[in-house]
């Protein structure tokens, strides 16, 4: 392996690892502004306001997007294991 295809590689990686992770993050940081505004709103300062949601909605949406996240480890899994030189 040379530097180039190392190179590609871990690019690869790091944007595979952005695709699976962006999608949660930016839910979370929905619910957080959401949560936050509604707190603004009504003057609740409770830390539990801001935890037990966002540890909700995380959890029901990466329910929902597993089967997707699955799909895209599987390709990029395949991709790698064809991408190895067979030495037979």
């Amino acid at each position: 392996m040379n530097s180039d295809q190392a190179t590609e590689l871990i690019r690869s990686s790091m944007l595979l690892a952005l695709q699976l992770a962006g999608p949660l993050l930016l839910i979370c940081l929905v619910i957080g502004l959401l949560i936050s505004l509604f707190q603004a709103a009504t003057q609740l300062t409770d830390q539990s306001l801001n935890f037990v949601p966002k540890l909700v909605v995380l959890a029901i949406s990466t329910v929902a997007l597993l089967p997707w996240m699955l799909q895209r480890l599987t390709e990029f899994s395949s991709a790698m294991i064809e991408s190895i030189p067979s030495t037979m």
